[in-house]
C-alpha cells in the first residue's frame, strides 16, 4: 500500500548550507500492517511522518500511496489525499477545547465535502467507548478520553492509513495501555497503522519495526506477530 523509493529530504539552514534529514530511504508497507518507527531525536522520524502524511514533499524520490504517486502533488492535491486517505493521531491530541467531543469528530467531514453525518460521528465515539461523553467539551475530558476522541476523529473518513505520533506521550501508563489496546484492535480489524514512538512498551504492539539513524534506514524487521494484548486487570 505504501511504496517509498529513494526518498531524500533536504532543508536549507538559516545560516546557509543545507542539511539532509532523509537520505535515499526505501521501504514498503503492506495493507493491514502495524509498523513502529523508532530512532533518536534527529534521526528523521518527524520528517518521514510529514512526508507519509502528505504534510510535506520529498526533495527527490517516489512516494506511492495506494498506487497513487503523491510525491510531486500540489498543495491542493495533497490536502485532498490527507483528508480522504489519512487519519492523524497526535501526542497533544489537537482537539478544539471549547468544542464538544462529537463536534471534534465531525471536523474532518466538514473539510471533506461539508456534509456532516452525525450518526456516523456518534458511531465513531461508540467505537472508542465515549458515546456517553459526546456532548462534553474537549476541555472537560481526561487525557485518555481526549486521545480516544482523537482516534475517533482520525477514523471518521475511513482512511486507508492511520499515522500516530507518540500517541501515549501525554498519558499515564494505564491509560496509555488502554489507548494502545484500542489501536491494536483497529489493526486486527484491518487498519494500516504507522506509529512513531520512543517507548519500547508501545513499540511492542506493532508487528514490524522500522528504525532510523541519521536519516537512513538502520533496520527494517518483523518484531512480533502478537495476539491482542489485554488491558491491565482485564483478563490473564
Amino acid at each position: 500500500m505504501i511504496q517509498i523509493e529513494n526518498i531524500t529530504k533536504t532543508y536549507a539552514r538559516s545560516g546557509g548550507g543545507t542539511v539532509e534529514a532523509l537520505k535515499s530511504v526505501t521501504f514498503d508497507i503492506s495493507e493491514g500492517e502495524f509498523v513502529a518507527v523508532r530512532g533518536a531525536s534527529g534521526s528523521g522520524k518527524s520528517t518521514l511522518l510529514n512526508i507519509l502524511g502528505c504534510l510535506d514533499r520529498p526533495s527527490s524520490g517516489s512516494y506511492r500511496l495506494n498506487s497513487e504517486d503523491v510525491a510531486c502533488y500540489s498543495d491542493k492535491q495533497l490536502s485532498r489525499v490527507r483528508n480522504a486517505k489519512i487519519g492523524f493521531i497526535f501526542q497533544a491530541f489537537n482537539l478544539l477545547p471549547r468544542t464538544t467531543a462529537l463536534e471534534n469528530v465531525e471536523i474532518p467531514m466538514v473539510y471533506a465535502d461539508g456534509r456532516v453525518d452525525r450518526q456516523r460521528a456518534v458511531a465513531a465515539l461508540e467505537r472508542v467507548g465515549l458515546a456517553s461523553r459526546a456532548r462534553h467539551y474537549a476541555s472537560e475530558l481526561s487525557g485518555g478520553e481526549q486521545q480516544r476522541v482523537a482516534i475517533a476523529r482520525a477514523l471518521i473518513n475511513s482512511p486507508i492509513l492511520v499515522l500516530a505520533d507518540e500517541p501515549t506521550g501525554n498519558l499515564d501508563f494505564k491509560t496509555g495501555r488502554e489507548v494502545m489496546a484500542l489501536l491494536q484492535e483497529l489493526h486486527y480489524d484491518g487498519r494500516t497503522i504507522l506509529l512513531v514512538t520512543h517507548d519500547d512498551a508501545v513499540a511492542a504492539y506493532a508487528s514490524r519495526e522500522l528504525r532510523l539513524q541519521d536519516g537512513t534506514i538502520l533496520s527494517n524487521k518483523v518484531v512480533s506477530i502478537a495476539p491482542l494484548r489485554p488491558l491491565i486487570g482485564d483478563r490473564p
